[in-house]
C-alpha cells in the first residue's frame, strides 16, 4: 500500500502564516525522506488566522524547491473559481519548477457568501455538475496541449518542463463528483475525512460509470485513492487522546466555528474525556470519521479502508495542534505500513 499526505497549513496557536508554512515544508521534506508517494497542500479562504492553505499553487512552488523526488499536487484546486486557462497554466509553470512530479488536483468547493462574492464566483449555476466537467476537460486539454489545431484554444500554449505532464485527479467527497471522474475517465481521490459514509458508494459509482478517457493521460481503467484523518502514537491510548482534538475540531463545524484546532487538553475538557480508541477491527458498515492507533493497529485499518473500497494508496490528513506530534505521527504511520525510505 502507498502512503501521501495532504496538508491544510494550519497556523500554530500565537504563531503566523509564516509559521505555518514553515511547518509545511518540514512535513514536506520529512515525507519524501520517509518515502511518502505524494504531498499535497488545500485551498481555503477567508480563514487567514487559523488555515493559511489558501493558495495551493504559490505554496507548490516554493515547496519544489525544496524537495527533490516526491511528487507534489493540489487537495485541491477549487475549480469553481477560476478559469480553466489560468490554472493550466499555473500547474504548468509548477511543472517547469518540478518536472514530471507535478498533480493536478481539481475539485470544487463553496465558501461564505462573502468569500464567494469577493472570489467573483456564481454560487448557482444551471447544471453544475456540467460544469464542473466541462472546466475538467479544459484544465486536461491545455495541460497536455490537446486542443485541435481549428479550436479556438488550438494556438494557446502554456509552460511546461518537457517531461512529463502534470497528472490530473478529480477530488470530491460525494458521488457527483465520482461521477465526473469515472465518466471523463480519470483518477478519483475521495475525501472520506469529510464525509466517510458515501466512500463505499461513491467509489462504486466512480466504477460503474467509468468509461475509457479520450483525454490526454485518462485512463483506460479505474485508479483511486481515499484519504482518510488518521493520527498515530506509542500505543493506541495516546493516540486516542492525540484524536481528541479532531474530534472536537469537529464538534466545532457542527456548531459553524470552521478552521479551529484545540489543543489536546481543549478538546479533551470539550469532549469530556478521552475518546475511546479505534478498536483494531472495524465492522463492514463502520467508517469513523477520524481513525487513531498505534503503528501496527493502523497500519491494519488503513488496510481495511482501502480494501472497502478498492484502492491501492491511502492520503494521510489530521488534525494535530503540535507540529512534533503531527512529524511523530507521520514517522509511526510510514513505519506501521513499512513503506520505504528514500
Amino acid at each position: 500500500m502507498d502512503l501521501s499526505i495532504v496538508d491544510l497549513s494550519p497556523v500554530p496557536a500565537g504563531g503566523t502564516a509564516t509559521d505555518a508554512y514553515a511547518n509545511t515544508v518540514a512535513a514536506t521534506r520529512q515525507a519524501e525522506r520517509l518515502g511518502y508517494s505524494r504531498f499535497w497542500v488545500a485551498e481555503h479562504h477567508g480563514m487567514g488566522d487559523t488555515l493559511a492553505g489558501t493558495t495551493p499553487e504559490v505554496l507548490l512552488g516554493h515547496l519544489a524547491a525544496e524537495t527533490d523526488a516526491i511528487r507534489l499536487g493540489s487537495g485541491a484546486v477549487l475549480l469553481n473559481h477560476y478559469s480553466p486557462l489560468k490554472v493550466a497554466e499555473q500547474f504548468g509553470a509548477l511543472d517547469a519548477l518540478a518536472p514530471g512530479r507535478i498533480d493536478a488536483g481539481l475539485g470544487r468547493a463553496n465558501g461564505s457568501p462573502a468569500v464567494d462574492r469577493a472570489l467573483g464566483t456564481e454560487r448557482r449555476v444551471e447544471n453544475p455538475d456540467e460544469d464542473h466537467a466541462e472546466k475538467i476537460e479544459a484544465v486536461v486539454d491545455h495541460l497536455y496541449d490537446d486542443y485541435p489545431a481549428d479550436h479556438p484554444y488550438g494556438d494557446v500554449e502554456i509552460p511546461r518542463s518537457g517531461a512529463a505532464e502534470p497528472v490530473p485527479w478529480v477530488l470530491g467527497s460525494s458521488p457527483s463528483s465520482a461521477a465526473i471522474a469515472g465518466e471523463l475517465g480519470l483518477r478519483y481521490c475521495f475525501a472520506a475525512f469529510i464525509r466517510p459514509n458515501f466512500a463505499v458508494p461513491a467509489f462504486e459509482e466512480y466504477r460503474e460509470r467509468f468509461e475509457p478517457s479520450r483525454l490526454a493521460d485518462g485512463l483506460d481503467e479505474p485508479r483511486g485513492m481515499v484519504a482518510v484523518n488518521a493520527v498515530c502514537a506509542e500505543t493506541d491510548a495516546e493516540a486516542a487522546r492525540l484524536r481528541a482534538m479532531a474530534e472536537a475540531s469537529y464538534q466545532r463545524m457542527a456548531r459553524g466555528e470552521v478552521g479551529t484546532t484545540p489543543s489536546v487538553e481543549e478538546a479533551i475538557d470539550e469532549l469530556g474525556g478521552v475518546p475511546e480508541p479505534t478498536p483494531a477491527t472495524l465492522d463492514a458498515d463502520e467508517w469513523p470519521r477520524a481513525i487513531s492507533g498505534s503503528p501496527e493497529t493502523l497500519d491494519g485499518l488503513l488496510r481495511q479502508l482501502a480494501d472497502r473500497v478498492g484502492v491501492d494508496e491511502v492520503m494521510i490528513q489530521h488534525v494535530v495542534a503540535d507540529h512534533e506530534d503531527a512529524l511523530r505521527s507521520h514517522e509511526l504511520i510510514a513505519d506501521g505500513v513499512g513503506i520505504d525510505p528514500r
